[in-house]
């Protein structure tokens, strides 16, 4: 059988070998849908990861941000200790911001912890010095100089503590 092609025909016939270019062309679908199914679990995981990142940069600017707060609670600890007269105007202010302070930090899950009377523990507290102290055992928390604070049950801030020794 002869066909003839003039010049600007194309050859619309089919391959002699129509099953091996089947066969060909399933193998090629089946490349390409593997190839396909590995971007898309690469994507996959990819976004994964970068929101993964993500949360761990804010957890970072939030431990920061709550770390900072606790700088003004210390303060206001001491301003409060300090002052004479807690039925002044001033101080009962104080009082009430500092509560609403630390009320703002538990909504966020920020606690303290007690130390004194507690066994040291190299975990939570940070010592600062010891001290002879008869009624306590050798290693218990006598005095807390900075409390310290649990964020989400884990620690956010150690105590510096005085033991006894």
């Amino acid at each position: 059988m002869e066909i003839h092609i003039h010049k600007n025909e194309k050859n619309l016939l089919p391959p002699a070998d129509l099953a091996a270019e089947i066969q060909k062309l399933q193998e090629e679908l089946i490349h390409e849908r593997e190839r396909n199914l590995r971007t898309l679990a690469d994507f996959k995981n990819y976004r994964r990861r970068i929101e993964c990142e993500g949360n761990k940069i804010a957890e970072v600017s939030k431990r920061k941000m709550l770390l900072s707060l606790l700088d003004i609670v210390d303060d206001m600890e001491k301003a409060l200790q300090c002052a004479t007269d807690a039925e002044q105007p001033l101080v009962k202010g104080m009082q009430i911001i500092y509560q609403k302070l630390l009320a703002l930090l538990e909504t966020y899950r920020v606690l303290p912890f007690e130390s004194v009377g507690t066994p040291f523990n190299h975990n939570l507290h940070e010592a600062i010095a010891m001290a002879k102290h008869k009624e306590s055992e050798q290693g218990t928390v006598i005095d807390e100089l900075r409390r310290g604070y649990l964020w989400n049950n884990e620690l956010l801030r150690t105590a510096q503590v005085r033991v006894a020794g």
